[in-house]
């Protein structure tokens, strides 16, 4: 799987679990942070599909801060969605943080 492809799922699940936080819970923070960390990461997907500059560190900026964000509340609360959002970030710190590595 390509990166981009990578940068588009991970955008897509983050943005559409901001809104189902919103929608089901009316957690508007969940809304502006998934957005947020999706729109950073389709963001990225699209600059690394067109070969632009700072598509892996975008992505790699949101990995970040959604790893900043969940793993913590993982480890405090052992809950479900902290878990599997923690483990998201997991695989684009790895998936990005390898390609930003290997650029250098």
């Amino acid at each position: 799987m390509s990166l981009n492809q990578i940068a588009y799922i991970l955008g897509v699940l983050t943005a559409g679990g901001g809104i189902t936080g919103y929608a089901r819970a009316g957690s508007v923070p969940s809304l502006a942070a998934g957005c947020s960390v999706g729109a950073l990461y389709l963001i990225g997907g699209y600059r690394i599909q067109n070969r632009q500059t700072y598509g892996i560190e975008l992505a790699l900026l949101a990995s970040v801060v959604l790893a900043g964000s969940s793993i913590p509340r993982a480890l405090r609360s052992q809950k479900p969605l902290p878990i599997a959002l923690s483990v998201l970030a997991a695989l684009g710190l790895y998936n990005f943080g390898v390609a930003f590595a290997n650029r250098r």
